[in-house]
């Protein structure tokens, strides 16, 4: 089928069901429009993704917690570091098996696509490394299920190793060889799927989590949808404000390594945006109207405001970050999150980041640009791990328990 004709047919399907949601907006006003025909498989169930999870890692998650596996699984993974590398001798055979079937990429894997997207993350890390901590990391703090499930989960006691782990993940898809044998992204992903299922098992104990939860079960698929468009759906929206200049091969590149990262987390390909067009859409519907405020995000914030503290004693990083979190996200949401306006840095980033852009663009052309940007960048990212990580291995684990009370 012409891809034109794709695009009328779901304009028409999906037309036809915002007038269903706009008479039955009272009833429910969630009602889950996104056709799958939209997806990266094309087709679907069409089941709403707030009633489903990740019904294998679930049931393998409870039983390793509930037999007590967690430590010795934990240890034998933490030797499990590029993604061709053979699993540990001693695993589990369940968590074996289900490990094998998870590394696996899907078909629809574009390898030149996967080149064009290192070749976007070049030139433009630095923006990129900025957007994730500042504008995907902060706006994560305004979304309800995922600020509650961050604040009573055991990594909400530890702040820095969560966001240490979280900053791994960004840092891994950056890289040239993400998804091939000697990269990290596989790993990391399939661990961080690996937890999302021990803390949809967990936190449904937790009194903190189940006297503000609206949920029977952390983390649906909905919930990492969300998740996923704080990161590159919002990353290439701020892009495209700031008038960046980005090839579409380079655009559709960053955008295929991020649907192959929402594969490996477990996110079902029905529910994956096959393009920016189908991405916005979806984000509008799911990630635009939950945005609001919590006591648990507005702590998390505080906390992510002044992990740099140590570097300053806090009377410059607090107020730089605060004052580029006002401006990647705007003023309604930093003031949700109590933070105080700058009269010396709010001003200077409204005048000065545009030149700073359009300097920094203007300078892509000449021959070794392109490198010397990739250097400097990944110099800022390992300084940033390595502060994170107070100069220790990263290891993302499997929690076997929640927030402390």
């Amino acid at each position: 089928m012409a891809k034109d004709e794709v695009s009328r047919r779901l304009a028409l399907k999906r037309g036809g069901a915002l007038g269903v949601l706009g008479a039955a907006t009272v009833a429910s006003p969630a009602l889950w429009t996104w056709p799958a025909e939209a997806s990266v498989a094309r087709t679907g169930a069409g089941a709403d993704p707030r009633w489903v999870w990740d019904p294998e890692a679930d049931a393998l998650l409870a039983s390793v917690i509930d037999r007590g596996d967690v430590p010795a699984v934990n240890a034998l993974l933490r030797t499990w570091k590029k993604n061709g590398q053979a699993l540990p001798d001693g695993l589990p055979a369940d968590v074996r098996d289900f490990v094998e079937r998870a590394r696996q990429l899907p078909s629809w894997t574009d390898q030149g696509k996967l080149a064009k997207s290192f070749a976007f993350t070049e030139k433009r890390g630095l923006y990129l490394g900025i957007l994730y901590g500042l504008a995907s990391g902060m706006i994560s703090t305004v979304i309800p299920h995922e600020a509650r499930a961050v604040y009573y989960s055991k990594g909400g006691a530890a702040m820095k190793d969560r966001i240490t782990k979280t900053a791994k993940l960004g840092y891994d898809i950056m890289t040239r060889n993400a998804f091939a044998a000697d990269g990290e992204m596989i790993v990391t992903c399939v661990k961080t799927r690996l937890v999302h299922a021990a803390v949809r098992h967990l936190l449904p104990r937790s009194p903190g989590w189940t006297g503000t939860a609206d949920q029977t079960a952390p983390i649906s698929q909905r919930d990492m949808l969300v998740t996923w468009h704080s990161l590159p759906t919002t990353v290439m929206g701020k892009l495209t404000s700031w008038e960046v200049p980005i090839p579409r091969a380079e655009s559709d590149g960053f955008l295929h390594s991020w649907q192959l990262t929402a594969h490996m987390l477990g996110i079902m390909d029905e529910y994956i945006p096959a393009s920016w067009t189908e991405a916005n859409a979806q984000a509008e519907q799911i990630l635009t109207p939950v945005l609001a405020p919590t006591d648990e995000g507005i702590a998390l914030a505080e906390i992510l405001l002044n992990l740099g503290s140590s570097v300053d004693g806090g009377v410059l990083s607090t107020h730089v970050l605060g004052a580029l979190t006002r401006f990647m996200l705007g003023d309604r949401i930093a003031n949700w999150l109590r933070i105080p306006r700058e009269p010396v840095w709010d001003p200077l980033l409204d005048v000065a980041w545009g030149p700073f852009i359009a300097v920094r663009e203007g300078l892509l052309p000449f021959p070794l640009a392109p490198a010397a940007y990739w250097t400097f960048d990944e110099i800022i990212r390992q300084a940033t791990l390595l502060f994170l990580s107070e100069g220790n291995p990263i290891s993302i684990e499997i929690p076997d328990a929640n927030r402390p009370s």
